[in-house]
């Protein structure tokens, strides 16, 4: 409000709470802005430096990897997980590893930064990590933490209610109530796959629900997650690991881009898509890619998965030649070993 101007109280029915999410930093370890960084304060920089530190190997810092490294800076990651994007299936996480090392970008799995070593000054940053037991030094002109992301759940008012929030984030019921019913909360806020479209689609539940038009519970195994690195990686539904906790006999085929005409028009061949089902109902669990555009070609799994198709009904489907879509087809044929052009 302007000087002189009164507050103005809003009564609506309803509200949607969608204050999002602010990057997250390690205990002690200070973001200073100029030699420290969360992805918030990398986005302002006027210029890039010659090297860089990220801390964490998980989406968003891979992506951060990705395109430093393409602009030329020389990049090393930092992941405290024995694997970079750990939560992706494990074969997907070794070959992006692979083709980024391929790159130039250097990375320490396995790694816990210890914060309290933490140096800044004219040389840049340098920081200590424990790596199998041993003390490692890690320097660079700047750091960037990319350790997730946390809920805006402070200064809205919910301490004025009856809303639940727990390891700071709003629970709420599959209807995206809130225990105030007639307010919701949709999107990072409420944790969970933190994506845009995820929240768009909570969005649109959540107003369906208001209306009363008693909307489908969203399935969050049906949702495609992409990271827009270089290469790109997508997956949707659960990795072969998961599949097997759950009990599920599993089958898996593999099939890799240096088998379609188009990548290797586009020289871009390295990747592939990876397709598990379940030996004894056929149906299909999970399917991962790596490659070029695989986060455009994601949703064709996701669809597949939202009618519950199998293997054979990919293969059935005639992908149009030449195209990167050829290798779903290929994958999927090999699940039951049958690929062509392997």
């Amino acid at each position: 409000m302007k000087n002189g101007e009164e507050n103005e109280m809003l009564i609506p029915n309803n509200v949607i709470i969608a204050t999002g999410s602010r990057p997250r930093t390690l205990p002690g370890l200070t973001i200073d802005g100029e030699f420290v960084m969360t992805s918030d304060e990398a986005l302002k920089m006027e210029t890039l430096p010659q090297s860089i530190l990220i801390v964490g190997g998980g989406v968003i810092g891979i992506e951060w990897a990705s395109m430093l490294n393409d602009f030329g800076v020389d990049v090393t990651v930092i992941e405290y997980a024995d694997r970079i994007i750990p939560t992706e299936d494990k074969d997907i996480s070794k070959e992006m590893l692979k083709l980024l090392k391929k790159k130039g970008i250097k990375f320490a799995t396995s790694a816990k930064v210890m914060a309290d070593t933490l140096e800044t000054g004219e040389n840049g940053v340098t920081i200590q990590a424990e790596i199998n037991g041993k003390n490692e030094s890690f320097s660079a002109e700047k750091m960037l933490v990319s350790v997730g992301r946390q809920a805006n759940v402070e200064n809205i008012g919910i301490e004025n209610t009856d809303i639940i929030v727990e390891k700071g984030f709003i629970q709420v019921k599959k209807s995206f109530q809130t225990k105030e019913s007639h307010i919701y909360a949709i999107g990072d806020v409420i944790g969970g796959l933190q994506l845009a479209h995820v929240a768009s689609h909570e969005g649109i539940t959540a107003i369906e629900h208001i209306k009363g038009n008693n909307p489908h519970a969203m399935n969050y195994d049906l949702v495609s997650r992409c990271i827009y690195s270089s290469p790109e990686a997508a997956s949707v539904g659960i990795t072969e690991d998961q599949a097997k906790e759950k009990g599920h006999d599993v089958k898996v085929g593999k099939f890799s881009f240096k088998a379609i005409g188009k990548a290797l028009v586009y020289g871009e061949s390295d990747g592939f898509v990876k397709i598990i089902a379940d030996k004894e109902t056929n149906d299909i669990l999970g399917v991962h890619m790596i490659g070029p555009h695989v986060t455009d070609m994601i949703s064709e799994a996701g669809l597949a998965m939202v009618l519950d198709a199998t293997p054979w009904e990919i293969a059935e489907t005639i992908h149009p030649h030449p195209t990167l879509s050829e290798v779903m087809g290929e994958a999927a044929l090999a699940v039951d070993g049958k690929a062509i052009h392997s």
